[in-house]
């Protein structure tokens, strides 16, 4: 007798629904997205107990007949693909036809449907059908999924806590709503409102709804196009950071996605305006033709493949750098005049394996506007439309020292307001422009050495010299071998500190033994102007006279980017003359 045999639909459909449904936010995936895929204009997702309890979501869309709601729950059953070449040009957010079979198979489902004459009314309890009878409603579709994983009671124990999975399902609508801002979405959960877009299909709007004033009124607009991408959405300026990848939000015709290389062209966009532990807010639209991208690589669909990711990751990050550069970035001290109302819904911290796309940060919702859309259109469109030209007018900026706070911060003013510098911060800024530019320089200005700085190494680091020994003698360095394991440097660049040209050449030496972008010219470069403007630069506690203030100034405001040090902190920030005397009282209003 045959030991193999053809397993059951349902435990098929039991075994499928541990790639699918691995948890709350997974459910309310595949639910969603099907409600989108049928056209709906507003989609209300409902949950009891963050879903544990029930999950429910009703939509406005086409809907389904009878045959169709009964279809829908057969494995391997979909309206969205046809045929084999069908898969190459994937216009929906759902395809494969195992969602709704593997979600019934591991819960009781309460589907009630209608095209607008007479719907269905049809329940499945653990992939059994119960009921199906006509039932009377508009068209659009309500579907209920509860008691999840009632009959798998090992993948019931895994699911997180209620707060936990509320905080995927949140962070899942979010960027779905930034996806679809056509849509309006509404997530509640135990009947308290969490989300709510208005499905204007303004996206800087929904940027608003979702995030609040302090990030809608801070970003820069980006609509570029290449021959292969065209590109559309916001990015936030450097005062708009936070500590994980959590507000970055690529969307891929229509499908929110998480891909690395992409991520990573938006962080180097960003390459000396931020720290590379903080990551900013970005919502921006991909569209491209769907044969040059391939979806059916994860179960979930949540990551993405590019046949031309290269064009892709050079318009990114020219097109976010190049917006920085024109925005004008120094942040200004904003003055509250009133607490702010925070609802009690905390989300918590959440690893990144414990969720769809990526790790919660911790947040509180707040559904405070206590400024309107339309003043962050203002602001957004002020910063656009000005910027360009403040950054011209800013190298004509005259600041006056005033003083030094804690040996660190210059107090500096103008007409205008009053200015904190980063003595450290600002310094690095210029030393690193000054360095870059020679670097890039077609002619290197050495120094000859009366007595040679003499370099000894371990074998392993002598050989990583010697294999790239080239590379000094374009930096300017004259280098020699000298006994056992060792160099002798007998000439190096001018742009080396007087004083620390031991150290600068021995921390040279260690940036290439590290071999770090060695073959990215430009980022090495970068990561030797950055750290030489570090070890140049005056540090923090280290007193200077309202002279070398002066002249730090006048050296800062004619940087291309006065605005970050080298590692992407401000080097000023600014208080407004009106913003002072509010402070003060002086002025009510």
């Amino acid at each position: 007798m045959s030991k193999i045999q053809v397993m059951s639909e349902n435990l098929a459909n039991k075994i499928a629904a541990g790639e699918v449904v691995e948890r709350i936010s997974s459910v309310v995936k595949e639910l969603v997205e099907n409600s989108i895929d049928a056209k709906s204009k507003c989609i209300n997702i409902d949950l009891l107990d963050s879903g544990t309890k029930s999950i429910r979501v009703t939509d406005d869309g086409i809907g389904m007949d009878k045959e169709d709601a009964e279809m829908c729950f057969l494995r391997h059953a979909t309206s969205k693909l046809l045929k084999e070449d069908d898969l190459f040009f994937i216009n929906t957010l759902g395809f494969r036809g195992e969602a709704l079979p593997s979600i019934a198979s591991v819960s009781k489902v309460d589907l009630k449907t209608s095209q607008g004459s007479v719907g269905t009314h049809l329940v499945i309890h653990g992939g059994t059908q119960v009921t199906l009878e006509p039932y009377a409603a508009r068209t659009g579709t309500i579907i209920e999924v509860s008691d999840l994983f009632y009959n798998t009671p090992a993948r019931l124990k895994y699911l997180k806590s209620d707060t936990t999975e509320l905080a995927n399902v949140t962070l899942y609508i979010e960027r779905l709503a930034l996806s679809h801002p056509d849509i309006s979405f509404s997530l509640t959960n135990n009947s308290k409102k969490i989300v709510f877009t208005s499905g204007s299909d303004d996206l800087l709007k929904t940027i608003h709804e979702i995030y609040g004033y302090s990030v809608s009124s801070n970003m820069i607009e980006i609509n570029v196009s290449n021959d292969d991408y065209d590109i559309f959405g916001f990015i936030s300026k450097p005062s708009i950071l936070k500590s994980n990848r959590n507000q970055m939000t690529t969307i891929v015709n229509g499908r929110c996605v998480k891909n690395a290389e992409v991520n990573k062209a938006i962080n180097d966009g960003y390459f000396t305006f931020k720290p590379d532990i903080k990551y900013p807010v970005v919502v921006l639209k991909i569209e491209t033709d769907p044969t040059l991208i391939d979806v059916n690589i994860h179960p979930t669909k949540q990551d993405i493949k590019f046949s031309k990711i290269e064009s892709l990751k050079e318009l990114l990050t020219e097109a976010i750098n190049e917006s920085l550069k024109k925005a004008l970035l120094i942040p200004k001290i904003e003055v509250k005049t009133s607490e702010p109302y925070y609802n009690e819904i905390v989300m918590p911290e959440v690893h990144e394996e414990e969720i769809p796309y990526s790790e919660i940060e911790q947040t509180s919702i707040d559904f405070r506007e206590d400024k309107s859309f339309e003043s962050a259109v203002k602001e957004v469109e002020t910063s656009s439309d000005a910027s360009l030209e403040q950054n011209e007018l800013i190298k004509k900026l005259e600041l006056y020292p005033a003083g030094v706070v804690f040996g660190t911060y210059i107090i500096a003013q103008n007409d205008d307001g009053m200015y904190l510098i980063d003595q450290h911060a600002a310094q690095e800024r210029i030393n690193y422009e000054r360095v870059l530019h020679a670097l890039a320089s077609d002619k290197v200005f050495t120094t000859t050495l009366l007595i040679p700085i003499t370099i000894e190494l371990s074998s392993s680091e002598y050989l990583k010299i010697k294999e790239n020994i080239n590379i000094l003698e374009e930096l300017g360095f004259k280098v020699e071998e000298f006994g056992v394991n060792t160099y002798i440097v007998k000439e190096h660049p001018t742009w080396l500190r007087v004083g620390l040209e031991t150290e600068s050449t021995k921390k040279i030496f260690d940036i290439i033994i590290e071999g770090k972008h060695l073959f990215d010219r430009v980022k090495f470069q970068d990561h030797i102007a950055a750290t030489m403007a570090c070890k140049m630069s005056v540090k923090g506690n280290e007193a200077i006279t309202l002279e070398q203030a002066e002249k730090l100034l006048e050296d800062l405001v004619l940087c291309d980017n006065p605005y970050n040090c080298p590692h992407g902190r401000p080097t000023i920030i600014t208080f407004t003359k009106y913003e002072l005397e509010r402070m003060f009282k002086r002025v009510m209003n």
